[in-house]
């Protein structure tokens, strides 16, 4: 199994390692810490070592961060984790936040005391970040203190070990383009801009640029590393040589230097001196990068990221592997949803769906020659009223059976090397009541409106947003997080800077890859979500139009529980496309399903309404 079901939140040792931290603000000369989810990476998913703020609060959520103060301690989160933060902190100790109506900087703003001193550790927030903070602080007469060590790993004295996962080569025939092809034209660009090198700190960027891909951090295989990739066309990888065999070394040295971790300071250093010109990306560096850049005499250029838009753009091969790997998991999907259509209700649990699940993916990866190589994210697998804590994990603890006349959500993804996929369905267990009908299928119509959707060049995330809510708008209902978010090939699952969110101002661009997964929660009662993964298609004619429209195309293919649709509530064209969706699922997994009852199961789950 690639999830752990153990419970791992601990909010009974939250006061004691609160007063731990606080024991050390005199000393260090500080009224507040600041603790981040991110680590030095600044990657979504972080390992083990870098776990700090579920360490502190509990709290094991993917975004949040902890404002501790003398007298307050703040775990600021989205509306995704609203539930589970009150239920995973203690909440004698911790006080909920908004991580987006007032985040810590307006938090600061707002509250905080004249002349309130802010520590932080400079390896864990971005330049973007640190700005907000000082325009803050300066409105308090306050200041931020950067903090040479981290004063919560002296307090961790069972702090885990670094992650030395194995580094693989991921080949042209998965990546549609060598790697010294990627760093040339890089480079090209840096030496037009004037630059003299470009600062590459996101793991994921760096494993698009060389070809490779690791093993560091839970469900997201790139390994922990940086890179410098100059204008001269010369390279750098920062990587632990612990990380790497004989023939990813071999590969890495035709491309570029293999240096240690610990060396990049010092080669920073050195580009910066004499007026260096350093591209950096404000909003994923580290700031005590830049910091390095400036106190060495170099010039920080604040730019994008040079890998983000070109690895959030598919090329070809990456777009055939995506739906390759699509098809391949939704046999998966189908074996699964047929094994649970068997079950008696009750007599499984939440756990066990999960499991069920991997065993299907690792099967059919089997059967298929193309084996599951992790999961994507830890496996939402709630039940009735856990299905409405967006990002539930289950654990031991919580788990529940999987009874009748209740819904059952499933979010889950598989990492195969040749794509990432990300699904989302909800199903019906026996009978359930009316209400919980209309609100699938107000769902339903938000997700078939973006599948749907026609748009000019230069739409964005947030221009598309609304059709996926407009019909639960109209019903006074909404969902508290983004339509869509980006998704990487064979890397991460949350991939930016394409997004489908109220926030979202990235151009949507073809061959971009993003989630569609509108839903509704009701606390205590039920949750929905359904989702299929959709590339941007390129600009083609609308027949009678005026100009050419780009669209999206699917790439997920499994049923929709049929029984939960109110058609009444659907128009004719909504209909038609369901039935054409149906339709198109039996096509390409028919042939690919094992078994004649796996067979007559998605016979029945894709019948046409019309």
């Amino acid at each position: 199994m690639f999830q752990s079901f153990e419970v791992t939140s601990t909010p009974q040792f939250g006061r004691s390692r609160l007063e731990a931290l606080r024991a050390q603000f005199d000393a260090l000369g500080i009224d507040g810490f600041l603790v981040p989810r991110a680590d030095e990476y600044q990657g979504e998913y972080v390992p083990a070592s870098s776990e700090r703020l579920s360490w502190l609060t509990g709290f094991t959520g993917s975004a949040g961060v902890a404002l501790v103060m003398r007298n307050q301690a703040i775990v600021f989160v989205d509306g995704r984790y609203v539930t589970q933060v009150a239920e995973q902190v203690d909440l004698e100790v911790f006080t909920p936040g908004d991580l987006v109506g007032e985040p810590p900087h307006r938090w600061i703003a707002a509250h905080a005391t004249k002349g309130f001193r802010l520590g932080l550790d400079p390896w864990l927030h971005t330049g973007a970040e640190i700005r907000r903070l000082e325009k803050a602080l300066a409105e308090k007469d306050g200041a931020l203190v950067q903090l040479a060590a981290n004063p919560l790993d002296a307090i961790w004295s069972d702090r885990p070990q670094e992650p030395l996962g194995a580094v693989t080569i991921q080949t042209e025939s998965y990546a549609g383009r060598l790697a010294k092809e990627k760093i040339a034209e890089i480079a090209a660009d840096l030496a037009e801009r004037n630059l003299k090198a470009a600062l590459v700190t996101d793991p994921s960027s760096v494993a698009w640029i060389f070809n490779i891909r690791g093993a560091d951090v839970p469900h997201t295989p790139h390994p922990l590393a940086r890179a410098i990739i100059l204008a001269d066309g010369s390279a750098d990888i920062f990587l632990d040589k612990r990380k790497t065999g004989i023939e990813a070394e071999a590969y890495l040295g035709q491309l570029g230097v293999q240096r240690e971790p610990q060396a990049l300071s010092d080669r920073l250093a050195a580009l910066s001196a004499g007026g260096g010109r350093i591209l950096v990306d404000p909003d994923l560096t580290p700031f005590a990068l830049s910091e390095l850049i400036r106190r060495e005499g170099g010039v920080v250029v604040e730019g994008n990221d040079p890998a983000k838009l070109p690895r959030a753009v598919k090329n070809s091969v990456e777009l055939n592997g995506s739906a390759a790997a699509h098809l391949q998991d939704g046999v998966a999907m189908v074996e699964f949803l047929h094994w649970l259509d068997q079950q008696h209700p009750g007599s499984i649990t939440e756990i066990d769906a999960a499991r069920a699940l991997e065993a299907a993916r690792a099967r059919v990866g089997e059967r298929m020659q193309n084996p599951l190589k992790d999961i994507s994210f830890d496996t939402i697998s709630g039940a009735g009223p856990h299905a409405a804590i967006m990002h539930y994990r289950v654990t031991t603890e919580s788990d529940r059976p999987i009874k009748g006349g209740e819904l059952f959500l499933i979010d889950s993804g598989a990492q195969y090397v040749n794509g990432t996929t990300d699904i989302t369905r909800t199903v019906a267990i026996g009978a359930v009541p009316e209400e919980q009908k209309r609100f699938f299928t107000l769902v339903l119509k938000g997700m078939i409106a973006i599948s749907t959707a026609r748009f000019p060049r230069g739409t964005r995330g947030c221009d598309l947003d609304p059709l996926a809510r407009i019909a639960l708008w109209k019903a006074g209902a909404d969902f508290a997080h983004g339509t869509g978010h980006g998704v990487g090939s064979y890397l991460s699952v949350h991939e930016g800077p394409q997004r489908i969110s109220r926030l979202s101002t990235q151009e949507l661009l073809p061959g971009m890859i993003l989630s569609n997964e509108p839903g509704y929660y009701r606390p205590g009662a039920f949750g929905i979500r359904i989702e299929n993964l959709v590339y941007v298609r390129e600009l083609e004619p609308v027949e009678g139009g005026d100009m050419p429209m780009m669209s999206f195309g699917t790439l997920t293919f499994v049923p929709i529980d049929r029984y939960l649709v109110v058609t009444d509530l659907l128009t004719r064209e909504e209909i038609r496309w369901l039935d054409a969706y149906h339709q198109k699922v039996r096509e390409e997994l028919m042939p690919l399903l094992h078994g004649h009852e796996v067979r007559a199961w998605l016979e029945r789950a894709t019948q046409p309404f019309d």
